[in-house]
């Protein structure tokens, strides 16, 4: 193949997707994003039904990403949801609609996870809690550790009696069978659509204990994260923050455990919203 021939063979591949990368005459490669699609609706409210509550955009009942109809058993749920679609502005920003996306994921189950899935998901967490993993290289990190994740330990070990216990090296801690079974009895508690829930707030703080925790309200959301982020936060202090970087990262975290918090908990009170009596 000689240069022309596949000169014109990459300009064509560029054009065929849809333009993603495009080299401008000064050499400059620049990325094209594409745009958030825009708010095509002006109101939004809640409809009761048989099967639950809906959530309508003007005259149009809300889908899932699969086509389902959107139908939750919590009112309150379906009132923040409609809440995070009315808070949209000029354009729909999905990546900021944790709630929505958490719904969506519990009506659709893409992955068509059953809740034995969804637990053993949960339990394969323990071994590698953050919390758990400590180290005492470094005296004043250590300290920190055991002033911060150790009463979150102890808390857990008293409220669910299991008998969880750090290491202090890359060794992975041993977790009994029975410690499992008293776990796994606990989220089998939930339901489906809730543990969904429980793993989003498990994939934000790697932890299943800090999720426990602030889900249980012994932590607020705030303290969960900042637990989650401690030997980062500790590295920090000698390498220095990046301008912005840090604390976006820290801000989005909070917001996506507290959407997991909020689910799980809607999902677990289905009828907090109180119809006004009429005098």
């Amino acid at each position: 193949m000689n240069g022309k021939l596949m000169l014109g063979v990459i300009r064509a591949l560029r054009v065929s997707t849809c333009r993603q990368w495009q080299a401008p005459a000064a050499g400059i490669t620049v990325r094209h994003y594409a745009s958030p699609p825009k708010r095509f609706y002006k109101k939004t409210s809640v409809l009761s039904g048989d099967g639950g509550y809906e959530v309508v955009l003007d005259h149009r009942k809300l889908k899932t990403p699969k086509g389902s109809p959107f139908v939750v058993r919590s009112e309150p749920l379906a009132i923040a949801v409609a809440t995070e679609f009315d808070a949209q502005k000029e354009h729909i920003e999905r990546s900021r609609m944790h709630l929505s996306a958490l719904c969506f994921t519990a009506i659709d189950n893409p992955n068509q996870l059953s809740k034995l899935d969804m637990v053993n998901y949960l339990l394969n967490f323990i071994a590698t809690d953050t919390v758990l993993f400590q180290y005492d290289d470094e005296t004043d990190l250590q300290d920190l550790q055991v002033n911060e994740w150790d009463p979150v330990i102890a808390w857990f070990n008293q409220r669910f009696e299991t008998n969880l216990q750090k290491t202090m090296d890359i060794t992975p801690p041993q977790v009994s069978e029975q410690d499992k079974m008293r776990i796994a009895k606990h989220l089998q508690s939930y339901s489906l659509e809730t543990l969904h829930g429980f793993i989003f707030a498990v994939d934000t703080l790697k932890s299943i204990i800090l999720a426990c925790a602030v889900i249980e309200q012994m932590l607020t959301v705030e303290k969960a994260v900042a637990l989650a982020r401690l030997e980062e936060e500790y590295q920090l202090k000698f390498w220095g923050r990046v301008e912005w970087a840090h604390d976006l990262s820290q801000q989005e975290l909070q917001s996506r455990l507290a959407a997991a918090v909020l689910f799980v908990h809607l999902n677990c009170s289905e009828n907090f919203v109180k119809q006004k009596l009429i005098l």
